[in-house]
């Protein structure tokens, strides 16, 4: 080895022995008679002393030494003397005085400092994501995501899971995103398609009777891009056998305890709280809520009743409601700052936003109809206080809820609520089936895999061809076997217990409008693996990116991925996605039409 320890392995036991270390050079100071240089390797920084009385040499080469040089360093450790520690890094009260000095590898000037500190555009880092990733903070990142992989690894194992890898050129089949396609050269005109997930192939495992299967895999999704996505990504992917739902909740929050333990040494608070799916929408308008702080919503319809507000009666009148949240600390707000809020909720949809000040006494433009006992129940329900402004949007529900969910998390921003820690919670109880305007039809709000719970299994069986089409039909009212689990306003996971009869996921297959021979084309070799007996089943796939941005506080995934792409699915580093030429095309039996 060139080295015989980290930097920030060296200890204060080993002062007067002598050391050799590799590493970047992170800083330098030439302080005339004697040159520092702060060494740096992925443990932390060791300080270098150069010094004419220790090897004239040697000093004199470390005036070539420039930020990111690569060096090896031959040196007697000392203590720093009274007064120079520095507390803010491990090896501070010690300093190695360096007697041999070898550059390996020199380095141009940056196009950036290494500073995690310093505002750098996301461009420029991830082009020279190499110089990026070197950042103190991003070797932060990556080795706590290393501990929570080996963590959960660990724990699946000691708990009875096998690691089977599943295929990456697999079917195209729907499943909620666009495909990546790979063209086939030895099957000219035929297509892989890179998995979205191994949703088919770990259901497989379970009939081949593995019983309980885990794998740490890359899934690919070609869908718009945003700060909590990426085209391809890591699942943290499992399924068991002969389970309910509780068995992969327990599995689930027991993982996650121990994980954090062993990274971050917090011990988290288990069982997590459960949500059905309607009460985080009614109470926090999304199914993936932030419960670091309060601020719900309330369903204030009965009350504005006796109200002689026209448009909140008009409202009702059509079938819609009236619902309200506090806006904490909104009371001084000034017309001007009040005009932007109602812009802020126009632009979430709203058609209005009506306010109420409480500062006091009560302030509004409908104070008038109003009576002040009622605006005092309403203010009690919402839990507003003096200082605080009510805010109400009346329109149908499930726009209500969606506009007031999106104004809730900006009015947290606005006021800084105080939001820390990890709050976890399960969402269960979803609809097996959503309503799609656009293709008048019902999808599946998880995926065509989702079993229906017990109690609706006959009405699913039973219904009728022409209640498919139907948005009113007793479809919308049947529930799935279905779980999310959320995490301070992140979807962390998801997942189903699943369908283990052929006769049960072929009516699936009908509700959603495939036919009988489209059916057969895209999951035929499915349906036949669920005739040879087929175990109930279930399982969740957690996504691992997400989690670790959500673990060390990254303001994006981008900053717990190695080498991410941008917004538009381009990598700066290797510029892909790059054409191909003709001889290549050709070979794939593939013509541009661009």
């Amino acid at each position: 080895m060139l080295r015989d320890k980290y930097c920030a392995e060296v200890k204060e036991e080993e002062v007067g022995k002598e050391i050799k270390l590799c590493g970047w050079v992170f800083r330098r100071r030439d302080h005339g008679g004697l040159i520092f240089v702060d060494l740096r390797d992925r443990s932390g920084i060791m300080q270098i002393v150069f010094s004419p009385e220790i090897s004239k040499e040697t000093h004199e080469k470390a005036h070539e030494l420039r930020t990111e040089y690569v060096i090896s360093i031959i040196g007697t450790l000392r203590r720093r003397p009274e007064g120079t520690e520095n507390p803010e890094i491990p090896t501070g009260n010690l300093e190695l005085y360096a007697k041999e000095l070898e550059i390996l590898s020199q380095s141009k000037p940056l196009p950036f400092q290494i500073d995690e500190t310093e505002e750098i555009s996301e461009l420029l880092r991830l082009k020279h994501r190499y110089l990026d990733l070197r950042r103190p903070q991003m070797q932060q990142n990556f080795l706590v995501r290393h501990r929570a992989t080996m963590a959960i690894r660990n724990f699946l194992n000691d708990n009875g899971f096998l690691e089977i890898e599943t295929p990456m050129l697999t079917k195209s089949t729907p499943e909620g995103a666009r495909d990546f396609l790979v063209p086939s050269r030895l099957n000219p005109g035929t297509f892989y398609a890179l998995p979205q997930s191994p949703q088919l192939f770990k259901q497989i495992l379970m009939m081949s009777g593995f019983d309980r299967y885990f794998q740490i895999v890359r899934c690919f999704r070609d869908e718009d891009l945003r700060a909590d996505r990426q085209p391809e990504f890591t699942q943290i992917d499992m399924e068991m056998s002969f389970i309910e739902i509780q068995d992969i909740i327990d599995v689930i929050e027991e993982m996650l305890f121990n994980c954090f333990k062993k990274v971050l040494d917090i011990e988290l608070s288990i069982p997590f709280k459960k949500l059905t799916y309607d009460e985080a929408i009614n109470k926090y308008g999304s199914d993936k809520p932030d419960l670091r702080f309060g601020l719900e919503i309330e369903d204030v319809t009965a009350l504005v009743k006796r109200s002689q507000f026209k448009i909140f009666l008009e409202t009702i009148e059509k079938g819609g409601v009236v619902k309200a949240i506090t806006g904490k600390g909104f009371a001084s707000f000034s017309r001007g700052e009040i005009d932007k809020l109602v812009q802020k909720a126009q632009s979430f949809g709203a058609k209005g936003l009506a306010w109420i000040k409480i500062k006091n006494g009560f302030e509004s433009p409908i104070l008038k109809f109003f009576s002040e006992e009622l605006i005092k129940e309403i203010a009690q329900k919402i839990k507003a206080e003096e200082g605080d402004m009510i805010l109400f949007i009346a329109d149908e529900l499930k726009k209500a809820n969606e506009i007031l969910g999106k104004l809730r998390l900006d009015i947290a921003n606005t006021s800084k609520i105080e939001r820390k820690g990890f709050q976890f919670a399960w969402i269960i109880d979803f609809p097996l089936f959503e309503w799609d305007d656009e293709e008048k039809r019902f999808v599946s709000m998880h995926h065509p895999f989702t079993s229906p719970k017990e109690e609706d299994l006959d009405t699913l069986l039973n219904i009728s061809p022409e209640a498919f089409k139907n948005p009113l039909s007793p479809l919308k009212e049947i529930k799935a076997k279905a779980y999310d689990i959320v995490l301070n306003g992140y979807e962390l996971g998801g997942g189903s217990i699943r369908i283990h009869r052929a006769d049960v996921q072929e009516k699936i297959f009908k509700v959603l409008g495939l036919v009988e021979e489209e059916t057969k084309k895209r999951f035929g070799f499915f349906i036949e693996a669920l005739k040879y007996g087929a175990p109930p089943h279930g399982g969740i796939a957690l996504g691992l990116d997400r989690l670790v941005m959500l673990m060390t506080g990254a303001d994006s995934l981008r900053d717990v991925i190695a080498f991410p792409k941008t917004q538009k699915a381009y990598c700066p580093l290797s510029e892909a996605p790059s054409e191909i030429d003709t001889k290549q095309l050709k070979e794939l039996h593939i013509k541009l039409d661009v």
